[in-house]
């Protein structure tokens, strides 16, 4: 693959339930990243609505990535919500757990899991 066919897609939408589900498919790293990084700065964080950044369609994460997702942590942070991460695969999960992203932000399965704690 070519650096100039490195892709990323990211979509937001309003769960029923909620929460803002911020989906990312394909490759998060120092070429997309900064795409990401405007997504995450034009977003409105609000202390009512939990953000849930779904990463089942990533394939690839490198350090530029994690430090976005982390400032995303940040954003939400300040703005006194939640953030959670769901879907990562098996290799992405131990990435994220080498880089100790886990002990920062949450890491679940799936958008359901994230919204059935919160309701319960």
């Amino acid at each position: 693959m070519t650096e100039t066919e490195r892709t990323l897609t990211i979509t937001q939408q309003s769960d029923p339930r909620g929460a803002l589900v911020v989906r990312v498919d394909g490759e998060l790293d120092h070429h997309t990243a900064p795409e990401l990084r405007h997504t995450l700065a034009e977003t409105s964080f609000s202390a009512d609505t939990p953000v849930i950044m779904d990463l089942s369609g990533l394939e690839y994460c490198d350090s530029t990535g994690l430090t976005v997702l982390i400032t995303s942590y940040h954003l939400a942070t300040a703005a006194d919500t939640t953030l959670s991460i769901v879907g990562l695969n098996p290799d992405l999960t131990r990435v994220f757990k080498i880089a100790g992203i886990d002990l920062v932000i949450p890491l679940h399965a799936t958008v359901d899991e994230v919204l059935d704690r919160t309701q319960a």
